[in-house]
């Protein structure tokens, strides 16, 4: 039976969405193609009309979990004038922590990244850009720049690096060391919210 463009498409972004999630818990190597395709409601011979390969499948679900984040991130600029105080809260919670397939895709995905590279590189290079772009233009005291100065560039990589690794430490201690992960989270958003 023939299901219409806009089923295929329904039915594709179905797909991304699963494999986004399931990456993001378990990383690319962690998660199989017919496991993607059985959560999504489909067979696993759904997968190959759909995408030329696993590489592209883990690309577009990488892009849709920064398109997702940057959303986020656009959201907090708008309604707190360049306070990313709620934002950091939460993102330094212990639910972020808890629920990697929601989160963060840097914190989740930078290390499939680099091992793979390939289109899942570039799609991790091009939404880090995006989102340090999208720190640097939006400075704390809520203007807005055409164009980022060198300080604001380093600004911006010091909130992400600080972000991004303070949660992939708590998230590795999180089970052997509770009362250390929290501490690196506390820690994270103290230093971030201070130095805004």
């Amino acid at each position: 039976m023939k299901v219409s463009k806009e089923q295929s498409a329904a039915n594709r972004q179905a797909l991304v969405e699963t494999a986004s999630r399931l990456y993001r818990e378990r990383g690319i190597a962690g998660v199989g193609l017919a496991e993607i395709a059985r959560e999504a409601g489909f067979t696993h011979g759904g997968f190959y009309g759909r995408f030329s390969s696993k590489e592209e499948l883990a690309a577009e679900a990488c892009d849709q979990a920064f398109e997702h984040a940057l959303g986020k991130l656009s959201a907090q600029f708008e309604r707190h004038e360049g306070d990313l105080t709620t934002l950091l809260k939460r993102y330094f919670g212990a639910t972020h922590r808890d629920t990697p397939g929601a989160g963060c895709p840097m914190t989740s995905l930078a290390v499939d990244a680099a091992r793979e590279g390939g289109l899942l590189g570039q799609a991790m290079s091009t939404g880090i850009a995006a989102y340090l772009r999208e720190l640097a233009v939006h400075r704390p005291d809520g203007t807005v720049a055409d164009e980022p100065t060198p300080e604001d560039e380093a600004r911006a990589i010091r909130t992400l690096t600080t972000m991004v690794g303070g949660m992939v430490l708590a998230r590795a201690c999180g089970q052997g060391a509770p009362g250390l992960s929290d501490q690196i989270l506390k820690t994270s958003l103290e230093q971030l919210t201070k130095a805004a």
